[in-house]
């Protein structure tokens, strides 16, 4: 059986693969803590969601999203950490609607939706949705909404209560670096993770040896090789378009304690 990813928890920082995650995010004593010391404040709901993606499930998410959010909220939240490159267009699957971020002209069936509605109005336990960033280098996702509970009204809209680790990518070339580079090109062909070493190796490749000093102007003049390569990164759009990772969040979720 293949290892599962594990993270971090928010409140306690222990560490749990995915559904040990969510099991102990319903009886962690430090986040019991938090919610009794807000029990004050005034009430608002919450959803718990489970975001992963749909082919590799080694990628999730775990988030809390305050009911009055809209759609608009949870796919921007969802571009910042994992899929944001070009701009592209995205889309929600909900009970056989789609809500798109910008609905366009429909041939078949029931004309798309805009993402302007709240959670509390389409969103049930239990509930599974497809979501779509870039129709033509798809990203798939699927989120399960696991939970629904009312505690005081946080200030924020979304809580990354815990994520995946970043996954740990060895060299093709070497086999025994991390790899830090993804030759988009060949994502899904033989070979196509690079570590430093080897990658300042290629570079070495046809450069006199009294210039080697100057082999980093070589690297990004003209190679067509060192432009197609992205950064190794802890999202399912790692090496796609121009994906080059989150702006917004770091690849090691850092715990509130622990």
């Amino acid at each position: 059986m293949a290892t599962q990813t594990k993270g971090f928890c928010k409140y306690c920082g222990k560490e749990y693969a995915k559904s040990g995650m969510v099991r102990h995010l319903s009886s962690c004593k430090a986040r019991k803590a938090k919610l009794e010391k807000a029990a004050e404040k005034t009430k608002c709901g919450y959803f718990q969601v489970i975001i992963s993606d749909k082919y590799n499930k080694d990628y999730w998410l775990i988030v809390e999203i305050n009911e009055n959010a809209t759609l608009i909220d949870l796919d921007q939240f969802i571009r910042d950490i994992w899929v944001e490159c070009c701009g592209h267009l995205s889309a929600f699957e909900i009970d056989g609607m789609s809500y798109e971020s910008m609905p366009g002209d429909f041939f078949w069936g029931e004309p798309p939706e805009d993402m302007h509605h709240q959670l509390k109005k389409i969103f049930k336990v239990g509930q599974t949705i497809g979501y779509e960033y870039d129709f033509g280098s798809t990203t798939k996702l699927v989120l399960k909404v696991q939970d629904y509970y009312i505690v005081g009204r946080k200030k924020e809209k979304i809580t990354l209560l815990s994520r995946n680790n970043p996954i740990k990518i060895l060299c093709s070339q070497c086999g025994k670096n991390e790899a830090t580079w993804v030759d988009s090109q060949r994502l899904y062909e033989e070979a196509p993770f690079w570590c430093e070493e080897c990658m300042r190796e290629r570079a070495k490749e046809g450069i006199d040896p009294e210039e080697l000093d100057d082999w980093d102007e070589d690297l990004v003049n003209g190679d067509e090789f060192y432009e197609m390569l992205l950064p190794v990164c802890n999202s399912p759009r790692m090496g796609i378009c121009g994906y080059e990772g989150s702006e917004e969040y770091s690849n090691q979720f850092v715990p509130d304690e622990g």
